[in-house]
């Protein structure tokens, strides 16, 4: 699937702006934020562009993750209810003390990824693919000039919020991604005494890969990053599953912040 790993910035046009200006400041090129953003007929004139839309940015020399470059007016709030996230993680995973201190221009890791559109998608089956709601991916898009809801350009790049509990955000693999035994996960937690939790399980509810613990590199009240790795303890029955990050309780060992990623085998 055409997920997009490259570096991607989120920015809110400013008077004076040209996509010239943007590109160069963001090591991109005008051709790409063009494309990507649909910056062309029938949508707009070609490169037209106005203050206080949103456009998603490609650094086209390296790979990472999405961030959101703040503008006037907004707080952390407001960005992690326009990308249906939470304040705590939002913050926690840029180290961010105190939320009430952002400023125009900090950039701010979001949990979302870019999708490009192929012939034949929808936003429905597009939703149901990665397991994002609808009116989360409306809301992370709202602003783009080339975005609508009742129709959609292949080749346009879509932002697409992640699924995350308020202390915990998955970012390997990312929904819809295809895996095997032994695959790579990577996140960040903010858990009691570091641990956390995960398995797989198939469409039909068949545990794939029992449940293992791994430690974060920092316990609550910080977030943590970790890394493991996922073996196959039976094969799928399915061709779709779920990854299932999660931690238990230290009461009565309940599943707590349970974060379900859409796999596919």
């Amino acid at each position: 699937m055409p997920i997009i790993t490259r570096k991607n910035y989120l920015y809110t046009v400013r008077p004076g702006d040209t996509l010239y200006s943007i590109a160069q400041r963001y090591r991109s090129s005008v051709q790409e934020i063009m494309r990507i953003n649909h910056l062309y007929p029938p949508v707009t004139d070609p490169g037209l562009i106005y203050p206080g839309n949103l456009l998603v940015v490609p650094d086209v020399s390296s790979a990472g993750k999405v961030s959101y470059i703040v503008k006037s007016g907004d707080s952390m709030n407001s960005i992690a209810m326009k990308f249906s996230s939470h304040v705590d993680l939002v913050s926690g995973i840029n180290r961010i003390e105190n939320p009430s201190m952002i400023y125009p221009g900090q950039l701010v890791t979001i949990p979302a990824f870019i999708y490009e559109i192929q012939m034949g998608d929808s936003l429905f089956n597009i939703s149901r693919k990665f397991g994002t709601p609808l009116q989360s991916i409306i809301s992370a898009n709202q602003g783009r000039p080339g975005f609508q809801t009742d129709v959609i350009w292949p080749g346009y790049q879509l932002i697409l919020p992640q699924i995350t509990s308020r202390n915990i955000v998955v970012w390997n693999p990312l929904p819809g991604t295809r895996v095997a035994s032994g695959q790579r996960i990577e996140g960040q937690a903010r858990a009691f005494e570091a641990n956390v939790l995960h398995q797989v399980r198939d469409a039909n509810g068949v545990i794939v890969s029992n449940e293992r613990f791994t430690t974060a590199d920092i316990g609550a009240p910080a977030y943590g990053s970790f890394i493991s790795t996922v073996p196959w303890d039976r094969s799928p029955t399915s061709s779709v599953g779920e990854l299932w990050v999660y931690t238990r309780s230290a009461n009565d060992g309940s599943i707590q912040d349970l974060v379900r990623t859409i796999v596919y085998f």
